[in-house]
């Protein structure tokens, strides 16, 4: 099966977090996506999950496109050498540049930018601006929390239905591999 979605954005930490699994996840997804010749458009850095997931696509003969800012590369991550990089003046810029390159988003365990790529696709949703589906993997229910809230919110009426956002979770990289195709 050949899935309708071309080029995927994945969003994930700048660092491996506390469990290996994390890191198998990551690769494994993206070793999935290269196999079923999906583009991976990702953060440009060669550390933590972003760097796994680069690595694992390109060692896989996938396809990585890589968006960064001045500010990250001048100040913590180095660009992934084995991918082109286009380096950008700031994260909002980075953020609609990773939008434009991509059909859908997937998100890995991450820290702060990752829930702040996931809120403005979500945001985007909410307000019509998209369609684009987002697909959660939930390695080691890391993202349960925020499914909490997000159903917390609902339930104190400040989201009218969760069922209006187009997202898709899993909780392995098998699982969610087979939601894109069937996408």
């Amino acid at each position: 099966m050949t899935s309708k979605l071309r080029s995927i954005a994945v969003y994930c930490g700048h660092e491996f977090g506390t469990s290996p699994q994390f890191a198998r996840d990551a690769e494994k997804i993206a070793k999935l996506l290269a196999a079923n010749h999906i583009r991976i458009v990702f953060g440009g850095g060669d550390v933590g999950l972003m760097g796994t997931v680069a690595t694992a696509a390109l060692n896989n003969g996938g396809t990585v496109v890589g968006v960064s800012t001045h500010d990250v590369v001048a100040r913590q991550e180095p660009a992934h050498a084995g991918v082109d990089v286009e380096i950008v003046d700031g994260v909002n810029e980075r953020k609609q540049k990773m939008f434009d390159l991509s059909d859908a988003f997937i998100i890995l365990p991450g820290g702060i930018g990752t829930l702040n790529e996931l809120t403005d696709i979500m945001t985007m949703q909410q307000i019509g601006e998209t369609k684009k589906p987002l697909f959660f993997l939930n390695t080691e229910h890391f993202w349960g929390p925020f499914g909490r809230l997000f159903i917390h919110m609902q339930k104190k009426g400040f989201i009218e239905n969760v069922h209006d956002y187009n997202i898709h979770t899993a909780l392995s990289p098998d699982e969610l591999m087979a939601k894109i195709l069937n996408y």
